[in-house]
């Protein structure tokens, strides 16, 4: 072998470490917000701030990324949507409680994640990038979801969306939300959600208000849910999961979603279409990842502060 060939050999060696460094240790760390703007609501409709929260997996040790979650609470959003995968670790509940106690009091909606049920267990990461995950409850530790539910309904006072509706109203905007659990393991009911929505809607009987915004909560966004949530009228859909591909190639975006959403919108606002409606759908790239798979590139960490507007003002 030639010095050439050693030297340029040693320097993609060099550069691979210093990548993978870099992913491991800065990029996954450096967290920040994505701010965007939905026009959705009424004309004249006083705005309303939604910070979108998902894929925490939050485990104890973890204190930058449990202060930086408190941290957000001084956006003031009027309206906290969590997608899910919030738990990292099987004893992750305690460290989940503190970074989201600055909440309490602020209006929320939940849905869950696999990762909200059963503790993760190592993998080969490379497995990810074939095709989306796939999941044998017997290798996991199941997790303490009842006591995660509690927290976020009796604690926070959150609405919990897995597979339900609920309404509510905020700065005199009337929001109906429909949500699933995990698509990801097929634990989405799309067909109890068309009948719930229709009782939902039977409740208000006043012709003179302005139209209600319908929100879809959901934490895999598989086609199947994206094209029901539309069909039911949905302005808005927030998403999680994809972790917005995790690694990134500069210049090509996401490699994989983990599920059958196509690569363009594994991270970012979009507008899904489906039959003759369309839906504003966020996606959000995820706060954390896996322990097994502490690694980023190409696709920092965030929460979304996704503030709806009335839809007289256009949107860029």
């Amino acid at each position: 072998m030639s010095a050439l060939v050693r030297g340029a050999a040693a320097a993609s060696l060099g550069i691979a470490a210093a990548v993978a460094v870099y992913a491991t240790l800065v990029e996954r760390r450096a967290f920040r917000v994505r701010r965007e703007v939905v026009p959705v609501l009424s004309p004249g409709a006083d705005p309303i701030r939604v910070l979108h929260l998902s894929d925490l997996h939050l485990a104890p040790w973890q204190r930058d990324k449990i202060d930086w979650v408190r941290s957000l609470a001084e956006l003031h959003p009027d309206l906290v949507v969590l997608t899910g995968d919030s738990l990292g670790h099987r004893e992750a509940l305690p460290a989940l409680r503190r970074a989201l106690e600055p909440f309490s009091g602020t209006p929320g909606a939940f849905v869950h994640g696999s990762n909200d049920y059963f503790s993760p267990t190592p993998k080969n990461p490379l497995r990810y990038l074939t095709g989306p995950s796939q999941h044998r409850p017997e290798d996991a530790s199941r997790l303490d979801t009842d006591a995660l539910e509690s927290f976020f309904e009796d604690r926070l006072g959150w609405l919990n969306l897995n597979n339900d509706v609920n309404q509510l109203t905020l700065k005199r905007s009337r929001l109906e939300l429909l949500g699933t659990n995990d698509a990801h393991r097929g634990w989405d009911r799309l067909d109890v959600l068309p009948a719930l929505m229709d009782a939902l809607r039977e409740l208000d009987d006043d012709p003179t208000d302005d139209p209600a915004v319908t929100i879809g909560v959901t934490h895999a966004p598989y086609q199947r849910v994206l094209d029901s949530f539309t069909t039911q009228g949905a302005d808005v859909i927030f998403a999680g999961h994809t972790h917005g591909g995790q690694v990134c190639v500069p210049g090509v975006g996401a490699l994989v979603t983990n599920c059958d959403l196509p690569r363009e919108f594994a991270r970012g606002l979009h507008v899904w279409h489906h039959a003759l409606s369309a839906a504003y759908l966020n996606v959000s790239a995820g706060v954390g990842t896996s322990i097994y798979a502490p690694v980023r590139l190409a696709c920092p960490p965030e929460a979304v502060l996704v503030t709806l507007i009335g839809d007289d003002i256009g949107y860029s």
